[in-house]
């Protein structure tokens, strides 16, 4: 059980009757319902989506052979191609006040992807589409969710609830695997079945959101004006606002994607085809057992700390894949690093970024941040492509372990003195 002693400001403090209400003068209370609800809803959802990620790589390119270079232009441009209507949907989310249906339409609309790879067959134009349809959904319920997170937790607390959130999520990564793997096993080599499989999953979690999570009522507060899109674009002109997209759009320049990780690590190790799911279920372990513990740590000693240990990790990880080290020890500690990576930075970035934006822009500010990271990394998988095609895996991704190295100085640069990010509490 995850508790809190701090009480939440005045500031930020629901009203009564509102879903985050309780006992005003409670100190010792328990995370969010609503985070609770939401990790529910996102522990769901990634057992679908870890089952079809598990898969994709291996159906891409070992089953239609598609090449690095295709592979890493389907999966970054997609990511990128609907990066900026993360935007569109978190400007939406805070002028009409609708977090819970925007990220519901996500929802929606990644599940109903899952059906489209059925469709889809052996065509590539076609399965790209329905990629894209859904990086969009995720693209457009990841920052109104991280906002209903920030608005029903106390600013001194966002690390430990993003972390319990981030733990449920990843519970949900690591069982996907072992679902898709369970159904490959029963039915053979049938990637039909893990998306039928997939979809059925991915329906439950849109009824838990919609039964579960809350959200204020639009225009519970007398005289709230809406939010203008003069005013959505005023947070470029905030200085920490503007150097933390910055520092996430380098950030997301030193990520290569799961699919090539793990197509490195099949290719050192010659695995099986059938083990390939299995890769996903140990970064999936590490990041459930060290994600909430890191939360907590962020709150303790500073958020930008944990961040940049995360992102060491994903350096260290990247070294391992082109080092001497190999089997069973190469597996481990390359899954262990970065499901460390992961647990250091997915939420705890998003906690980071929480108190110093508004809470009228919140869901637009968290997604600014997102879309800057999702187009970086649109860059950095098409570039990871081209240089495996051009000069081998090896030589690739100790690229990336430089570029790492390199992003972290400039990333400390931006962030550490200026916007006083690091200090252990949150001011009010």
């Amino acid at each position: 059980m995850y508790l809190t002693t701090v009480s939440r400001p005045v500031a930020d403090r629901p009203e009564s009757g509102s879903p985050e209400s309780g006992p005003r003068r409670r100190r010792l209370a328990m995370v969010s319902g609503n985070v609770v609800a939401l990790g529910t809803v996102s522990l769901i959802t990634d057992v679908s989506a870890e089952m079809v990620a598990a898969v994709l790589p291996l159906y891409l390119v070992l089953g239609l052979q598609l090449s690095p270079v295709a592979f890493g232009v389907l999966d970054g441009v997609h990511t990128g191609a609907t990066a900026l209507l993360r935007v569109v949907g978190g400007y939406a989310a805070d002028r009409f006040q609708r977090r819970k249906l925007i990220a519901g339409l996500g929802y929606t609309l990644s599940a109903v992807a899952k059906l489209g790879l059925l469709l889809a067959g052996r065509s590539i134009p076609a399965i790209g589409a329905v990629i894209a349809v859904d990086r969009l959904g995720k693209g457009v319920r990841s920052a109104p969710r991280d906002a209903l997170i920030t608005l029903s937790t106390p600013p001194e607390a966002l690390g430990r609830a993003f972390g319990v959130h981030r733990a449920m999520d990843s519970f949900g990564a690591f069982l996907g695997p072992l679902a898709a793997f369970a159904v490959l096993l029963v039915v053979g080599q049938s990637y039909d079945a893990v998306f039928v499989t997939s979809f059925c999953v991915a329906a439950l979690a849109v009824v838990v959101l919609v039964l579960f999570v809350r959200e204020r009522p639009p225009g519970a507060v007398k005289g709230e004006v809406k939010v203008s899109v003069r005013e959505a674009l005023g947070l470029f002109r905030g200085g920490p606002a503007r150097r933390l997209v910055l520092a996430a759009a380098m950030l997301g320049l030193a990520t290569i994607g799961d699919g090539f990780v793990y197509l490195l690590l099949q290719r050192r190790e010659d695995l099986g085809l059938r083990w390939f799911p299995l890769l996903a279920v140990g970064t999936s372990l590490a990041y459930l057992l060290l994600a909430a513990p890191l939360g907590v740590l962020a709150d303790r000693i500073g958020r930008l700390p944990v961040v940049i240990g995360g992102y060491t990790a994903l350096g260290a990880t990247y070294l391992l894949l082109a080092g001497p080290v190999d089997g069973w020890p190469l597996i481990v500690l390359t899954l262990t690093l970065y499901g460390a990576f992961y647990a250091a930075t997915d939420g705890v970035l998003i906690a980071l970024a929480g108190p110093v934006l508004p809470a009228r822009l919140r869901t637009t500010g968290i997604a600014l941040v997102q879309t800057g990271q999702a187009l970086a990394y649109l860059v950095s998988s098409v570039l990871f492509g081209l240089a495996w095609q051009a000069f081998g895996p090896d030589t690739a991704i100790r690229a990336a372990a430089a570029a790492v190295a390199g992003v972290l100085v400039l990333t400390l640069l931006l962030l550490i003195s200026p916007s006083r990010l690091t200090t252990r509490k949150v001011p009010r």
